[in-house]
């Protein structure tokens, strides 16, 4: 039960880390639509800051309970995180190539874990 504890706080983590794409993306709209005068651009220039601040504590907290090759493996559910957000927040369209891309990067990560 602790080791799933650990793999959960590890994934909530990298799902942390996946924000900082979403305000940089959101901060980039508003950047096109409105240029530099747009508060909005710093508001969310500002939360992906924050976010990244945030995401190195915790990053350093949660390896420490992991091997390195475990944890870094991990953190290319990045991507998986990524792509859902866009779909989700965003209204983009995946295309088959994102999604054998997402299966190949959790194969991964499972192949890892399993030698664990």
């Amino acid at each position: 039960m602790e080791k799933i504890k650990k793999y959960i706080l590890l994934h909530l983590t990298v799902m942390l880390f996946s924000f900082t794409s979403v305000y940089s993306k959101a901060a980039s709209g508003f950047y096109n639509r409105e240029g530099l005068t747009s508060p909005m651009l710093y508001l969310f220039l500002f939360l992906m800051l924050l976010n990244c601040a945030l995401y190195a504590v915790i990053w350093q907290k949660v390896i420490k309970k992991f091997e390195l090759n475990v944890a870094y493996a991990n953190r290319t559910v990045y991507l998986i995180w990524s792509q859902i957000w866009a779909v989700i927040i965003f209204h983009e369209n995946l295309s088959v190539n994102n999604i054998i891309g997402m299966i190949i990067v959790f194969i991964g990560v499972l192949v890892v874990v399993a030698h664990e």
